[in-house]
């Protein structure tokens, strides 16, 4: 159901700040915004073209975003009012520029925006609820953009290869599989390791760990992703070394000497973090590591902003927030013995992954139709990858390896 356009003399005088405060900041940005009437937005070139962006319904969108910010701009994608031949683009200019968008006087009325529902926070009890939301949607959708590790998460490609760019769709399988097989060699994973994966995905990993001899405990909250993922581990014939799981991070047991977490932090909610950091201490054999990858962000927007309800957690990832590289360090640092040793960033490599799935969704769009997914949910999920595509490719986000242990054992 679309969300109704916000009404009333408070949405109308909200709606005619936002115009003013939008054709302020558009005026310096390398975009063409083109509105109903022939009026044109933006900076223009006479030979670069520049990323369109069509107002369809001037009035709604404004109101939209004059109401709820962020969140009413991407509604109004979704719902039609405003759209653009690669949205993607349109997108990288804005994220390029987010921090300067909003005049700084008025970024103090950021605590007047809505903060996230209590029924979305990472507690147990909601945590199934929201990984429900986004990965038991339908494997066969995912399956109609990803390739086929059916990896859920950003890949390692050659950097040569991202530098050529732009890189092949045939390419991506293999930087997944080099993304996995990097997590494994940095958490020590070999012949009669005891792995314990939080966050199961669709089972690639799993694989590759026992190829490697490794006898894998592999937890998840998505029913989905579990039915598929022990599926692919028995045709791999790798059953009765890896066991995957339906439960919470918090509610295993045992000792593990390796533990391997792909951007699963991010659905913990950063006022579970320390939890989440204890857990992997006391789940670390005497003398094991940790390797991690997670989404960051800045560490002062992520101060700024760990409060604030965003469009990415309303409609695709409830209950998620995005850590920051000194959060995971500090984290670790004050509530566990563990301590990060080693970590790499290759946001780049994650903007080329969410392009070329971005690419793939649009050229399925028959095939998502016929899974029942209608023209709504298409034009969310265009919003959705486009959107993280230009949070990367601005550099505004970026992805990390982060390799934890304990500096006392390792002497």
């Amino acid at each position: 159901m679309r969300p109704p356009v916000p009404g009333g003399l408070r949405a109308r005088l909200l709606g005619t700040g936002a115009s003013v405060l939008f054709r302020r900041a558009v005026a310096r940005l390398p975009l063409r915004v083109e509105l109903p009437d022939g009026t044109l937005l933006g900076t223009q070139s006479e030979t670069d073209p520049l990323p369109r962006m069509i107002i369809r319904n001037p009035a709604a969108f404004f109101a939209r975003v004059g109401s709820q910010g962020l969140i009413g701009f991407g509604e109004s994608y979704t719902a039609g009012e405003w759209t653009a031949p690669d949205p993607a683009a349109v997108l990288h200019v804005l994220a390029t520029e987010l921090t300067r968008l909003i005049p700084r006087p008025l970024q103090r009325f950021r605590a007047a925006l809505p903060t996230p529902p209590a029924g979305e926070l990472g507690t147990t009890d909601n945590a199934r609820t929201n990984i429900e939301h986004h990965y038991d949607l339908s494997n066969e959708l995912f399956h109609l953009f990803l390739d086929d590790t059916m990896t859920y998460s950003a890949a390692l490609f050659d950097d040569a290869e991202l530098a050529a760019g732009p890189v092949p769709w045939e390419r991506l399988a293999a930087a997944q599989r080099h993304k996995i097989d990097r997590l494994l060699d940095a958490a020590g994973v070999h012949a009669g390791s005891r792995v314990l994966e939080i966050g199961t995905g669709w089972g690639e990993l799993c694989v590759r760990a026992a190829a490697r001899g490794a006898l894998v405990h592999s937890v998840t909250l998505s029913a989905r992703q579990q039915e598929l993922a022990r599926l692919r581990v028995a045709a791999a014939g790798y059953a009765e070394s890896v066991c995957v799981e339906l439960q919470d991070y918090r509610d295993v047991r045992g000792s593990y000497d390796a533990i391997v977490s792909v951007e699963m932090i991010e659905a913990v909610g950063y006022r579970h973090w320390p939890t989440y950091f204890e857990c992997l201490d006391r789940l670390l054999a005497p003398g094991g590591r940790i390797a991690l990858q997670a989404i960051t962000m800045p560490h002062d927007r992520m101060l700024a902003t760990r409060t604030t309800y965003t469009w990415i957690q309303k409609y695709i990832f409830p209950g998620g927030f995005l850590p920051s590289a000194e959060a995971i360090e500090d984290t670790a640092a004050q509530h566990t013995r563990l301590r990060v040793c080693e970590q790499h960033g290759f946001g780049p490599h994650y903007a080329e992954t969410l392009r070329l799935w971005r690419e793939r969704f649009d050229s399925r769009a028959a095939d998502i139709e016929s899974l029942g997914f209608d023209a709504r949910f298409r034009r969310l999920w265009q919003f959705y990858l486009a959107y993280s595509e230009a949070g990367f490719r601005s550099r505004y986000l970026d992805v990390r390896h982060f390799v934890l242990d304990r500096p006392e054992e390792q002497r």
